[in-house]
């Protein structure tokens, strides 16, 4: 353990070559892996986890002398504030050619590499699937008040499906969609994994979730007997808000080199695969057909990722205005 933030594996100074990784990811996401990258590579990877705001203040305050030479991240909004901060290198022509433009930054120099769609877990013992929600909206309605489940609006998956709401719709929809979802008594949890759980003992009727904790939930032992809307699939409705989890490149990293090698790793696509499908999360495939449909499959909302960067300051205020208070 170093600093509050654990490594993954140490290197000798007589060893040639080796990657120092940042990540907010849980480390039994990541390490597999990368315990694969230093086999096929012999690039032995110091990775050091933690929260994700640690990071993107460390990253920030490391700008110039820099410790570690990628981030890996759980959300496009906070890549997106390090890009805006000048402390990631653009990305090779590579990055900007395998990965879609809307789930990557203008320059590559954060690019996603699952993704995680933001839908209604509901429980099957309390709901059929005839009075399930089938709109974000419909966390207002009076029939649902005070029998589903979010999210401390701390979360970051929260703000940025907030931002992306402000995107595509505005402040003045947003706003108000916060104000109803807070007159309808939600249950306000610590996190995600808190919401599927109290789905599956039926504590609650629904919960707002990334659709992995739905597929962890179906895994359980007990519990399970839950089902998942993925919202607003009309024709004229807006679709999921999809965001990713992905690798931020840091500018001035000490082993730019290793770097190049893990970039080629991590766009290889049965890499990709393996990488989403351990979290449970959906490959940036487009005909990938696992465990869930691939994300094409999905309507969902018509935003660019890295413009969620706009609107993440200002969220946090419109949410505290509406009552969604920190």
């Amino acid at each position: 353990m170093l600093g509050g933030f654990y490594l993954l594996s140490e290197t000798s100074a007589a060893e040639a070559e080796e990657i120092v990784i940042y990540s907010s990811r849980r480390e039994q996401f990541v390490r597999p892996i990368l315990q694969q990258f230093e086999e096929e590579t012999g690039i032995e990877v110091q990775l050091l986890t933690g929260q994700e705001a640690q990071f993107n203040l460390r990253i920030k305050e490391e700008a110039g002398n820099p410790r570690a030479d990628v981030f890996l991240a759980n959300d496009a909004g906070v890549m997106e504030d390090l890009r805006r901060a000048g402390v990631l290198r653009e990305a090779p022509d590579r990055v900007l050619e395998t990965i879609p433009a809307d789930k990557r930054a203008a320059d590559g120099s954060w690019f996603g590499i699952s993704a995680r769609s933001r839908i209604l877990m509901y429980s099957r013992d309390l709901l059929s699937e005839e009075e399930a929600p089938e709109s974000l909206k419909d966390l207002t309605d009076p029939r649902f008040q005070g029998e589903f489940a979010i999210t401390r609006p701390g979360n970051g998956s929260m703000i940025s499906h907030m931002s992306g709401l402000r995107l595509y719709h505005g402040d003045d929809w947003t706003r108000d969609f916060i104000q109803g979802l807070m007159a309808n008594d939600p249950l306000i949890l610590s996190g995600h994994t808190d919401i599927r759980n109290a789905v599956g003992r039926g504590e609650v009727k629904l919960g707002l979730v990334n659709n992995y904790y739905y597929r962890l939930q179906l895994e359980e032992e007990t519990h399970n007997n839950v089902a998942a809307v993925y919202p607003d699939q009309g024709e004229d409705e807006m679709g999921i808000f999809v965001n990713v989890a992905g690798a931020a490149l840091i500018e001035g990293g000490p082993n730019p080199g290793a770097v190049e090698e893990l970039i080629d790793f991590l766009l290889r696509e049965e890499i990709m695969i393996e990488y989403a499908e351990v979290s449970r999360e959906t490959p940036l495939i487009a005909d990938y057909q696992g465990y869930e449909k691939s994300i094409e499959d999905f309507k969902h909302m018509d935003i660019r990722l890295d413009e969620i960067g706009d609107y993440w300051q200002g969220t946090l205020e419109l949410m505290e205005a509406a009552g969604y208070h920190f």
